[in-house]
């Protein structure tokens, strides 16, 4: 940005002067023109650009030390589920106001947030308007051979929003996970809870390679898919049950050989449930005939720890992690959803090795609808839709802090893992430095950055995160 100089309020930086314990280090220069981006909900700041003031270097505060030189995961990038009641708000919406929000949620020019990364529902999520499969049938009757597969449920609004988000972005990565199969192919005959019946293993693999090629014919690429949404939880509507052995014998016997004879790309994700069962994901990569077929697994965090994340991948080194859900409860609060999300979220599922990070959902209205019967009542969208008014809510701000900078194709590189000062860095795939920082102490806190024998000194207030691109 400018100078060697402080930020009026939240997170200070200084490119000037250089402190006492960094004595060997270059300053920064003035051409460096570092971005600082903050939230501090103390100060009613919302991810805003800094602007700076001269100031003096710290001189025994704490030290983040960047290397880039240490590299670990690739990044696919940051963003929300695009349920298909987002899908149906952001639709209604007036051709302007629409235009203008998705080019701000997806584009990366100016206060454009780049969101990268979707995660849609194959059928209804429980934050549709009504639940769906694209083969329901008659109760008794069958369709092995899938001729009544059809996808006219998103061709409503799900599939017109994500043409028009791909034309502002065609790179954004879409991961597709199903609620539940065809009530036809379950051991209850019910859109909740159940079992897919073992006779219906290789139909229900056609389903998604149906899905994938339709998807492709209207010029959707389906980057991944996970086989089940939370497959220990019965309780939602739709949803189904699928244990490890369940999910290891269908990916074996029948999905994994069933892409490879059509040729099938997509990314094939296991598990898609929380962080307390890493157990499940690591007997399934142990079979190593199945585990050929299988890209990494997806966690959510509603239990466990992200740490749990790290076992997965030291178990399995050779296969990738993604975090594919965590919810905001409404009617939501910044200040105190943003510790949890950034520190567990944003800095957490990186440093334990995911390759990105969805929000669960992107928009609801002013009432939390549309959902299901048996669907989520309180989840709050990252933006709030009445009409064509637009609220940013809290999952808006925490995915802005990564999704605008750390862009598809950066690195995680390694940095100080301070208790205070929870962080994580990124490089660009154009060389750019990303710091993701928050303050986790009760008080201001003073630190230093350093990285490539250069050094910025940093003052971030408590409970507030900046993102410093260099």
């Amino acid at each position: 940005m400018y100078n060697c100089k402080y930020l009026t309020v939240g997170l200070f930086i200084v490119l000037g002067l250089q402190s006492p314990h960094a004595a060997g280090q270059k300053i920064a220069s003035k051409e460096s023109k570092p971005q600082l981006w903050l939230t501090d909900p103390g100060d009613s700041i919302f991810f805003k650009l800094q602007n700076q003031h001269v100031g003096t270097a710290p001189d025994n505060g704490p030290v983040i030390t960047i290397d880039k030189s240490k590299t670990y995961q690739q990044m696919d990038g940051f963003g929300f589920a695009l349920t298909g009641g987002s899908a149906m708000l952001i639709n209604k919406m007036s051709a302007v106001k629409q235009a203008d929000l998705l080019k701000e949620l997806f584009g990366v020019a100016k206060n454009n947030i780049g969101v990268s990364y979707l995660r849609i529902s194959i059928g209804s999520s429980d934050l549709d308007d009504h639940v769906f499969s694209y083969d329901d049938v008659p109760a008794g009757e069958k369709d092995i051979d899938l001729k009544k597969f059809s996808l006219e449920n998103d061709h409503k609004a799900l599939i017109p929003v994500l043409k028009k988000i791909l034309a502002i972005n065609p790179h954004v990565n879409i991961l597709a996970s199903p609620w539940s199969p065809p009530a036809w192919m379950k051991t209850n005959d019910s859109t909740a809870g159940g079992y897919l019946k073992p006779e219906y293993y290789h139909t229900y693999a056609q389903y998604f390679i149906k899905y994938i090629k339709e998807m492709a014919a209207n010029g959707i690429r389906i980057d991944a898919i996970t086989i089940q949404n939370e497959p220990l939880n019965p309780k939602n509507n739709p949803s189904m049950v699928m244990e490890a052995a369940e999910q290891a014998d269908f990916i074996l016997k029948n999905l994994g050989p069933e892409f490879k004879k059509a040729g099938i790309k997509t990314k094939i994700i296991l598990y898609d449930h929380n962080a307390d069962r890493p157990d499940y994901p690591i007997s399934i990569l142990n079979n190593h005939e199945a585990a050929k077929y299988i890209d990494g697994s997806a966690f959510h965090l509603y239990g466990g720890k992200i740490e749990a994340l790290s076992k997965v991948h030291d178990a399995n080194p050779g296969k990738n992690l993604y975090f594919t859900e965590q919810w905001v409860g409404a009617p939501g609060n910044i200040k105190k959803d943003l510790p949890f999300h950034i520190k567990e979220l944003i800095i957490g599922a990186p440093r334990n090795w995911s390759r990105n990070v969805i929000e669960w959902n992107l928009a609801a209205d002013q009432y939390q609808e549309p959902h299901t019967p048996g669907g989520c009542s309180r989840c709050l969208g990252a933006i709030t839709i009445n009409g064509d008014s637009v609220t940013r809510n809290s999952a808006y701000y925490i995915i802005a802090h990564a999704s605008k900078f750390v862009r598809p194709g950066s690195k995680r590189i390694a940095s100080s893992n301070l208790e205070d000062l929870p962080n994580v860095a990124f490089l660009t795939a154009d060389g750019k430095i990303v710091l993701i920082v928050y303050n986790d102490s009760k008080s201001k806190q003073t630190f230093d950055v350093r990285y490539d024998g250069t050094h910025i000194a940093a003052v971030l207030n408590a409970d507030a995160v900046g993102t410093i691109v260099f």
